[in-house]
């Protein structure tokens, strides 16, 4: 499984790119509402996780910890999940007839989920890593 661990950070990387874009179109649009207001900043934080988790190993190793590495991710997980769930709920199922609005919410729905499952196996990932005692605290594994 850690062979994939590369590729899905930069799948995560791309993904929360894309949705950082839809739900800022979305939170544009709504006015700030607060469900929007957070798939954004689950979006952002994402970015930041994977600066961390993925590009402090190799460029800094010496800020690098995996048990913060390890937490990060889980959080991670956690508000994807729950951002999920929020968006899905206040989006419910729409019929768009063709709006623009009710296209992006309905994207910006399957790509939470999508960074769910991604993140989730990350955590997942490092967490056996973890239990293994072969936390990473040098260079990410390729």
């Amino acid at each position: 499984m850690e062979r994939f661990v590369p590729w899905v950070h930069i799948a995560a990387a791309i993904f929360s790119v894309i949705l950082l874009g839809i739900s800022a179109y979305v939170v544009h649009v709504t006015w700030g509402h607060p469900t929007p207001n957070f798939i954004l900043f689950s979006s952002l934080w994402s970015l930041l996780v994977f600066g961390y988790v993925a590009m402090t190993p190799r460029f800094a190793p010496r800020l690098f910890h995996g048990t913060i590495s390890l937490a990060l991710l889980w959080l991670t997980t956690i508000f994807w999940f729950a951002g999920a769930i929020a968006y899905s709920v206040w989006a419910g199922y729409p019929y768009c007839h063709g709006s623009i609005w009710c296209g992006s919410n309905q994207a910006g729905i399957a790509f939470s989920w999508i960074l769910f499952v991604l993140f989730t196996f990350l955590a997942v990932v490092e967490t056996l890593r973890f239990r293994r005692g072969s936390v990473r605290t040098g260079p990410a594994v390729v």
